[in-house]
């Protein structure tokens, strides 16, 4: 008897509660968090499949991405009713997600017409060389000044548009007015709101920001972009702010408890947007990197848009209600972080797991003169170049997989470096630390490395989920929510733990200009639009003199049939 007393008094202590869907490149998770504390209550996570269809194509299932969605929540209430806690206290929901993934889906159905095309994938490259060299002295940077992006594979709106060129069920529900387009946070939004039966069709400007579809002066989406890309403004979402009630959960077949029914849905941010709100960097000058798939460092610049002249991206941070101002932020993004991990489990089979890789690489505390260079997607910030691809130089007969194991975790704290330094000099004021978080924060090896390679102390929260707790935080302080107070005052103390630099700044010189040498070696690898069929049969047409033959033959043939049949 006393036991149940205690854990009904225990349950009434704890106010209300909020969720959040974090829906990321390679897993998706559901977590819980008490607004009057922020600590983490319960949570349940479950890996996405990742489909490589040919060389450089990324996809994952919006149907999976769905189901595993449901999946979570289902289990995270399991877990919180034996933990005695009340599933009815749950206030609200907040919806944080992978960018740039994009996907089109039949409204009528609520069917994907295709897989989600991943924020790595390459297949748009070709795409991208031919905008680039339309573009007046062939500028990358041609549509910066609105998007704060450069024309690059990374974004949506390329990614669109080789779904409409390239997907005949895409093009023709785009044709009869059917298809709705989104990011991830659009498509599960749409979803949990009813889809097919109301569902409501919205993104926030974070992700909005994303797209190269969005002016992110006037915040709204740019008729002049969507002509440039050829996009109809009609199946795009309705952008909204990161912090407002877009609709009410619906109960579906998928989730069996109904328990989350009625619950509004009131935060929407971006992954990294997420990130820099959970790490409170409300502050101009406040900035947090994350170690995820890839890895993402934001700088908050405040109210204003900052250009950079060192290749880092200009975005929206957050908008946290709909009569509040738009906050922006300078990015860094790099596309292969923990993703190198994975890759090493999986395509090479050295490593079982990334506790494994942390021993190896602690067993022997150095590359010994081995680096990597992880550029699967090309090389993102500061370089921009898609044409890059991965390399590993610097090897003798010594290297072993140790040192490869050294040298991967080196690579994410290298290319930190680089977005670091962009960073300090679009600023002006160099960071004195480093704010982090993401999966591959809890490698400590790697923690010590980065500030080794830095020069600065690297400070991680001791919860480490601040994209979930972000997003979490945006749909609290919803209006009409307001179980969330984010005013510096209320904000929770957060423990952190500290790595300081502990090598002399000699040594991390000497091994970043290495680095340097090796990225410079692995660009201008793919320079051309690939050659053949896809197949790796190389097309007749690819040489030139023959192809113009053929070419001139079948003219001749056409045209002699064409004037045969006047007779």
């Amino acid at each position: 008897m006393h036991g149940t007393m205690a854990a009904s008094s225990h349950r009434i202590m704890l106010g209300p509660l909020v969720a959040a869907i974090d829906q990321g490149t390679s897993s998706t998770r559901f977590l819980v968090f008490n607004s009057k504390t922020a600590e983490l209550l319960s949570h349940h996570q479950v890996e996405i499949k990742q489909s490589f269809p040919k060389e450089g194509w990324v996809e994952e299932d919006p149907k999976e991405i769905l189901q595993s969605v449901y999946e979570c929540m289902e289990r995270t209430c399991e877990k919180l009713t034996q933990l005695n806690i009340d599933i009815s206290n749950i206030k609200a929901i907040g919806v944080t997600n992978q960018r740039e993934t994009t996907l089109v889906w039949d409204k009528e159905t609520g069917e994907p017409l295709y897989n989600a095309i991943v924020w790595l994938d390459l297949r748009t490259q070709s795409t991208v060389e031919r905008l680039i060299n339309k573009t007046p002295g062939r500028n990358k940077n041609h549509l910066k000044h609105k998007t704060g992006l450069p024309i690059s594979t990374y974004f949506s709106a390329v990614k669109l548009r080789w779904l409409m060129d390239n997907v005949d069920e895409v093009r023709e529900a785009v044709v009869s007015h059917r298809a709705m387009f989104g990011t991830v946070d659009s498509w599960l939004i749409w979803c949990l709101t009813g889809g097919k039966s109301g569902g409501v069709h919205c993104t926030d400007v974070t992700n909005a920001s994303r797209t190269m579809l969005f002016n992110i002066h006037t915040l709204d989406w740019d008729p002049e972009l969507c002509t440039y890309f050829g996009i109809p403004m009609e199946i795009l979402p309705r952008v909204r702010s990161s912090s407002e009630i877009y609709g009410l959960m619906k109960i579906s077949s998928s989730l069996k408890s109904g328990a989350l029914s009625g619950i509004p849905i009131s935060g929407c941010l971006g992954d990294q947007s997420a990130a820099l709100v959970g790490q409170m960097c409300f502050q101009d000058g406040q900035a947090k990197n994350t170690y995820g798939t890839g890895c993402f460092l934001l700088r908050n610049t405040g109210a204003k848009p900052v250009m950079s002249d060192h290749g880092l991206l200009t975005t929206v941070a957050y908008k946290l209600g709909r009569d509040k101002p738009a906050c922006y932020a300078l990015e860094g993004s790099v596309a292969i972080a923990g993703a190198v991990v994975r890759w090493l489990k999986d395509n090479l089979g050295i490593i079982e797991s990334s506790e494994e890789l942390e021993r190896l690489a602690a067993s022997v505390g150095t590359s010994y003169g081995c680096y990597f260079v992880p550029a699967f997607s090309g090389l993102y910030a500061p370089y921009w170049e898609p044409s890059a691809r991965g390399i590993i130089c610097g090897l003798t007969q010594f290297t072993n997989k140790s040192h490869l194991a050294f040298a991967a975790l080196e690579a994410v704290c290298f290319q930190t470096r680089e977005i670091l330094d962009a960073m300090n000099q679009d600023s002006g004021i160099p960071l004195t630390q480093l704010q982090v978080d993401g999966g591959m924060t809890s490698n400590r090896l790697l923690m010590q490395l980065q500030a080794d390679i830095l020069c600065i102390p690297v400070v991680k929260p001791s919860m480490p989920e601040t994209t979930a707790l972000g997003a979490a935080m945006a749909a609290g302080a919803a209006e009409g929510v307001s179980v969330w107070s984010l005013s510096p005052e209320d904000l929770s103390e957060v423990t952190s733990e500290k790595f300081e630099p502990q090598i002399n700044p000699e040594e991390s010189e000497f091994r970043y200009a290495r680095w340097k040498k090796a990225v410079q070696k692995s660009m201008n690898w793919e320079t051309t639009e690939p050659l053949g069929n896809g197949n790796g049969e190389s097309s007749i047409f690819s040489s030139a003199p023959l192809g113009f033959y053929i070419f001139g033959s079948m003219l001749m043939l056409v045209g002699a049939k064409y004037l045969a049949g006047h007779h």
